[in-house]
């Protein structure tokens, strides 16, 4: 995507409402349609369908007709238009990554481990667990463990969704680096939120790779 359509994707997100639209369509597992975004939101469809479109001209989302009844053949009815968020990212992505903290934790694991002729893992490890405990440390005091790590790790690009009684989060804030040092970076994920789990009490850090989502998982702890 270039410079032009990056800057035509961020300026789309000045209306608070397709900001709410866009968060929306992003949290869903599956496509949504017009009508669901609708009901989600509590707007008209006409008003719904304006900002879905006005998002996937910008690049943000993308769109494709299906046929929400999964009927085929006469009397199937009209296929539905159904967006979903777009696979390019924009310069400035939404949730923001986190470039710059993966390479303060990395660059301190590299100087502790020098200093101390230790293996760079292992310190990394630690190093990551500390910025875990810190951000525990940070949060306000008065919700319970789940909700604050919910929170918590939102600020850091995660996109939280809750299944059941665990936490998973579809969004990687350190995506890029995944590519070519996966092991590395899950490794850092996995401390990272195990210190603050550890921090917060009664919750646990599981690494757990899935599709499309961060490789850990929250839970409660045993």
């Amino acid at each position: 995507m270039d410079s032009t359509r990056d800057i035509e994707g961020i300026s789309a997100l000045a209306d608070p409402l397709r900001r709410d639209v866009y968060q929306y369509v992003i949290g869903q597992r599956t496509p949504v349609s017009r009508d669901q975004a609708a009901t989600a939101l509590g707007v008209p469809k006409h008003q719904a369908s304006f900002h879905l479109d006005r998002l996937e001209q910008a690049g943000l989302l993308a769109a494709e007709y299906v046929r929400l009844t999964g009927r085929t053949g006469p009397g199937a009815g009209r296929p539905a238009k159904v967006y979903r968020r777009c696979p390019e990212e924009v310069a400035v992505s939404l949730p923001a990554r986190q470039y710059e903290l993966a390479g303060e934790i990395l660059a301190g694991a590299v100087d502790e481990a020098m200093a101390a002729n230790a293996p760079v893992r292992e310190t990394l490890g630690a190093v990551a667990t500390r910025r875990g405990v810190e951000l525990a440390a940070s949060t306000p005091p008065g919700a319970s463990p789940i909700e604050t790590a919910t929170c918590a790790v939102r600020t850091l690009g995660y996109e939280p969704r809750p299944v059941e009684d665990r936490v998973v989060m579809d969004n990687c804030p350190f995506h890029a680096l995944t590519k070519d040092h996966a092991a590395l970076v899950c490794g850092l994920n996995h401390a990272l939120l195990g210190g603050l789990c550890d921090s917060l009490g009664g919750l646990t850090a599981v690494l757990e790779p899935g599709p499309d989502r961060c490789c850990v998982v929250i839970e409660p702890a045993d």
